[in-house]
């Protein structure tokens, strides 16, 4: 990882799209941050498009496609796109991540089967907003757990069948072949016409965690904040920048660096 201040002028300007996770990149103690919240509406009024990409449920991604200054938001770890058109939301599900209800069904089980191998397990509070996926908590209320906890977790529900990633709050688990950057790619195609084979230079990803690792390794202009070296042992492909501030702090700062090369 090198300095976000390195961040080449020419690079910057081919930028038209803005991806970003949310908690602990925009967020801080689960608070979204004003410097943050102000920057995304700074990229989009400069023309950039912007999309959280999110392991978030569907309810709150409802509510950001609805609400904020983003062209669209990618949720629950890829399953979905939610986005406006003429203002009606529109709804873009991943081939791979079939039926709610079968879906439903099978995370049901695992469920139950996690609860019994650890007690006291905790299911994450926005766990009745989701569709596709089940949010185990480690981190995102007291008493925060360690990151070795949350590996025995993301074990237990690979061997269950699962995919399961590790964000910095919780253990995402779903069943299905798909990821963020399958389903942004697939948004960024459909709303943009995108071309993954020729336009990778026109996204630049900002994130904090292992579950950003497809984004990190995807794209030249993967950008971490600065908590994300809390997971340098985990990221086998860690973001090329690194800002020199955390949480929303540092997101802010990736963005205004991006929006003064492109002013100059």
């Amino acid at each position: 990882m090198v300095p976000i201040a390195e961040l080449d002028r020419l690079a910057a300007r081919r930028v038209q799209f803005v991806l970003f996770d949310i908690d602990d990149t925009i967020t801080e103690d689960g608070y979204l941050l004003p410097e943050a919240f102000s920057s995304i509406w700074k990229l989009s009024r400069a023309g950039l498009a912007c999309v959280p990409v999110t392991g978030r449920p569907a309810g709150w991604c409802d509510l950001i496609a609805r609400q904020w200054p983003v062209a669209g938001v990618v949720g629950e770890n890829g399953a979905f796109a939610f986005y406006q058109v003429d203002g009606t939301l529109e709804r873009l599900y991943h081939p791979n991540a079939g039926e709610p209800a079968a879906a439903a069904e099978r995370l049901a089980k695992l469920r139950a089967g996690a609860s019994a191998r650890f007690p006291g397990l905790r299911i994450a509070k926005d766990q009745a907003y989701r569709l596709f996926d089940l949010a185990l908590d480690f981190a995102e209320e007291e008493p925060k757990l360690d990151l070795a906890y949350a590996r025995e977790l993301k074990a237990y529900c690979e061997s269950e069948g699962a995919v399961a990633k590790i964000s910095s709050i919780h253990v995402n688990a779903w069943y299905g072949d798909y990821d963020k950057l399958s389903m942004a790619e697939l948004f960024l195609r459909r709303r943009f016409g995108f071309d993954p084979a020729s336009d990778e230079a026109s996204v630049l990803y900002v994130g904090d965690s292992p579950n950003d690792e497809p984004m990190f390794k995807r794209f030249s202009l993967s950008c971490g904040v600065q908590n994300v070296c809390r997971y340098e042992d985990l990221l086998r492909h860690p973001p090329r920048y690194v800002a020199s501030k955390p949480y929303g702090y540092g997101f802010d700062e990736i963005a205004a660096l991006l929006l003064a090369l492109r002013a100059d």
